[in-house]
């Protein structure tokens, strides 16, 4: 039996990290960061900095630790406010008052995922039930095939989160954010703990994805190398 307090979790996580809202990604068009100039004490990150991604970028942040890269994710889900400047999101500045229909059109997953102790396929009705994401279509035939495209059993829909590994639950977590049909994926270091051929299948997944918008913070070759990928490096601010 799940209790209050743990869908009040799942909620929150969900509301404030993978944000796992049904969106019609159609409706999306770019982001801009303008002028952003943003610090945390005596460090500066960002000075009058600027980027654009179009609709349909698939764009892997390179750079050393620090640089800034976790900071372009937050700013963008609101989790960080800049000093100056402004995210431009859809054609609206991003702030308090619209920072909820942002969230509603972007997936964020990252490499430390932790969704909970029901069962996987409790936990994915969960995510299904919440009323904004009602007009998603989560066919079983469509969950099946990702199943098995991500190298998966259906037998793990019977297991609980806490019983499967880390690389298991990020492949979960991929599958609960197409399903939800996003207009923006922000991935940070997601097959950091997958081997070869799983990367791969990741790589190729994410960034064969047509309409949809990628920001992936890698230094793995398999994303940095693919003919598709926008490099932007971090250290230099600047594209590739």
């Amino acid at each position: 039996m799940i209790n209050i307090c743990f869908l009040n979790l799942i909620l929150i996580k969900y509301l404030t990290r993978l944000n796992l809202y049904y969106t019609d990604n159609k409706t999306f068009k770019m982001i801009t960061y303008q002028n952003i100039t943003l610090e945390f004490g005596k460090k500066h990150i960002f000075h009058k900095f600027n980027l654009k991604i179009q609709r349909g970028d698939k764009i892997i942040l390179q750079g050393k630790s620090g640089t800034g890269k976790s900071s372009i994710l937050a700013l963008l889900l609101g989790f960080k406010q800049p000093q100056k400047g402004r995210i431009i999101f859809n054609n609206m500045t991003v702030n308090p008052q619209n920072i909820w229909a942002v969230r509603q059109q972007i997936a964020y997953v990252d490499q430390d995922v932790s969704l909970g102790d029901t069962t996987v396929q409790e936990f994915i009705q969960i995510v299904q039930a919440f009323k904004a994401n009602q007009l998603a279509k989560f066919h079983t035939d469509q969950q099946n095939k990702l199943l098995s495209f991500f190298e998966l059993s259906d037998d793990i829909l019977k297991k609980s989160m806490v019983n499967i590994s880390g690389g298991e639950r990020q492949r979960i977590a991929f599958i609960i954010s197409i399903l939800l049909n996003r207009s923006v994926f922000l991935l940070d270091e997601v097959t950091s703990s997958l081997d070869k051929e799983l990367k791969n299948k990741v790589v190729d997944y994410f960034m064969g994805l047509k309409e949809q918008t990628v920001i992936s913070i890698s230094h793995d070759n398999l994303w940095l190398n693919h003919p598709k990928a926008k490099i932007f490096n971090m250290d230099k601010k600047q594209w590739k």
